[in-house]
């Protein structure tokens, strides 16, 4: 199992988590509230939570591509709804690789 997380400062996390949860909830299945989301992907789960500094993003597969694959996905999206703060660099740290 591999595990990376990442943390983008922003003062609108909370706001980018609900936009990014409700955009994927439209194909996959997603649970959120205002500080903590959710996303199902087919290789992937996706977990964000946000803080009154940041946004941290969790991601857990079995898959080290779809690992790679999805900080791309992630970090694209983040900056599509972040557009006023954009880029938002993310930045990424290994947690596990079991």
């Amino acid at each position: 199992m591999a595990i990376v997380r990442g943390r983008a400062k922003t003062d609108s996390g909370s706001k980018y988590l609900l936009q990014l949860c409700k955009h994927w909830g439209h194909k996959f299945e997603v649970e959120f509230s205002e500080n903590r989301g959710q996303v199902h992907f087919p290789s992937a789960v996706a977990t964000m939570e946000a803080s009154a500094d940041a946004l941290l993003v969790t991601i857990e597969t079995g898959d080290a591509q779809a690992v790679e694959d999805l900080k791309d996905v992630v970090a694209k999206h983040l900056d599509r709804f972040a557009f006023r703060e954009a880029p938002l660099p993310l930045n990424w740290s290994a947690i596990e690789d079991c």
